[in-house]
């Protein structure tokens, strides 16, 4: 495994035919972080459901490192997590321009 096989492979996961399944990855991480804010209690966002499962295979890594998956999903949770921090920022200044 090399650092381009984990990125195009990250790109394929994250690719368009996914969102087709499971929505834009904004709407689709909306909804997780509501579910997860009735399960918990607590306000959770999309980027925080991002961080979470990197989190989550970050946990597994410390147990079999080398577990290409894992590195994988690192890859394109980041990727995602970028993505819908600067959608959610570039909405907020949308929000304080019109104020």
């Amino acid at each position: 495994m090399n650092r381009e096989e984990v990125l195009r492979d990250a790109e394929e996961m994250i690719s368009a035919i996914r969102d087709e399944v499971y929505g834009d990855p904004l709407t689709n991480h909306q909804r997780i972080a509501d579910m997860w804010s009735a399960i918990l209690d607590v306000d959770v966002r999309p980027e925080e459901v991002v961080l979470c499962m990197i989190a989550v295979k970050m946990s597994r890594l410390c147990r079999v490192p080398d577990h290409r998956d894992s590195w994988t999903d690192i890859a394109g949770y980041a990727a995602l997590g970028g993505e819908i921090a600067d959608n959610f920022f570039d909405a907020v200044d949308d929000m304080k321009d019109k104020e």
